[in-house]
C-alpha cells in the first residue's frame, strides 16, 4: 500500500487544496494507495480522503523563524492508523507525473527528501515532499519539544533540522523528479512577457515555495502582492508609486497564465 499524507490546520488552505492534491495523486499513481490528511477541520473534503486528527504537540511554537515547525506533529511515534513508510506532501504541490517512483526509491527505512534548489552549496533537503517511516523521526520531535525556540534558532528551518539530524541520515530524490515553479518554470525577463511558464520535462511534482501558489500561476500573477494584468498594464505599473517591488524585480515578476498548472491541479 502506497501511503500519502498531508497536514492542514487553520484557514490558509483547506478543502480546495486537499481535494486537488488528492486528485493529482489519484491520477498519477498505481493503486493500491491511501491518502490521509491530518487536520483540525475536514469540512468539504472529498470522501476518498481519510481523515485523522492533528497529532498533539503541546508546546509553544518558535517565534521569529522561517521554518514550518508545526510539521513536527508528524514526527510522532504513531500517526493515526498508519505504519511503515509514508510520503508527506505539502498542500500546494502540483503533480505532473507518475508518483510510483517515490515509493520504489531506496529502502523502506530510508528518509528521502527533495533537494532544496535554493542552497546549491549546502546539501539541504526540502520537506515539501519527503518519505519517512512512521516513528523514525521521534528523536527529532523529542529534541524539538525539549526546547522549541533553541532548535528553531539553531536550524532556522525544520527541513534543515531533518536533513542534518534524521537518524541514519537522509538521501534525495533523483535529479529532475521534483522541480521548483519559480526557479524551474517561470521565465526570465524578458521571456516572461512573451511565453508562459514552462512545464519541466520529466518532473513528477512541481513545488511552490515562497508564496507563489498554484492559483496565482493559473491566473497569471506573481503572488498575493500582484494581480492579473496585461503586458502593457504591467509595464505602465513600472512608473507607479504603488509598485510592489524594485524595478528589475518588478519586471521579472510578470507572469502569463499557466494552462498546464490548471490541468494538473484540476479536481
Amino acid at each position: 500500500m502506497k501511503q500519502v499524507i498531508c497536514i492542514n490546520w487553520g484557514r490558509r488552505y483547506g478543502a480546495p487544496y486537499v481535494n486537488r492534491l488528492y486528485a493529482g495523486v489519484a491520477r498519477n499513481i498505481t493503486p493500491p494507495f491511501s491518502f490521509t490528511c491530518f487536520t483540525d477541520s475536514a469540512a468539504g473534503f472529498r470522501p476518498e480522503v481519510q481523515v485523522e486528527d492533528l497529532p498533539p504537540l503541546e508546546v509553544e511554537m518558535p517565534k521569529g523563524t522561517k521554518g514550518i515547525w508545526p510539521k513536527a506533529r508528524l514526527w510522532s511515534a504513531r500517526l493515526g492508523r498508519l505504519e511503515g513508510p509514508v510520503l508527506f506532501m505539502d498542500l500546494d504541490l502540483v503533480v505532473t507525473g507518475s508518483m510510483d517512483g517515490f515509493f520504489e526509491q531506496g529502502a523502506p527505512q530510508d528518509v528521502i527528501l527533495a533537494r532544496n534548489p535554493n542552497t546549491p552549496f549546502e546539501a539541504l533537503g526540502q520537506t515539501s515532499l519527503f518519505r519517512f517511516p512512521v516513528g523514525k523521526l521521534l528523536p527529532l520531535q523529542e529534541r524539538f519539544l525539549a526546547d522549541p525556540q533553541a532548535v528553531a534558532d539553531s536550524y532556522q528551518f525544520e527541513q534543515r533540522f531533518v536533513t542534518r539530524e534524521a537518524p541514519g541520515g537522509v538521501s534525495f530524490w533523483p535529479s529532475g523528479w521534483v522541480k521548483h515553479f519559480r526557479l524551474d518554470c517561470a521565465r526570465a525577463f524578458p521571456l516572461n512577457f512573451l511565453l508562459p511558464p514552462k512545464r519541466p520535462a520529466g518532473a513528477k511534482v512541481v513545488i511552490f515555495p515562497g508564496g507563489l501558489l498554484p492559483p496565482h500561476a493559473i491566473a497569471g500573477h506573481w503572488g498575493k502582492h500582484y494581480r492579473p494584468m496585461s503586458r502593457a498594464e504591467h509595464l505602465r505599473g513600472l512608473f507607479s508609486a504603488e509598485r510592489p517591488d524594485p524595478p528589475l524585480r518588478y519586471l521579472r515578476h510578470f507572469l502569463l497564465p499557466s494552462d498546464w498548472v490548471r490541468e494538473a491541479w484540476a479536481e
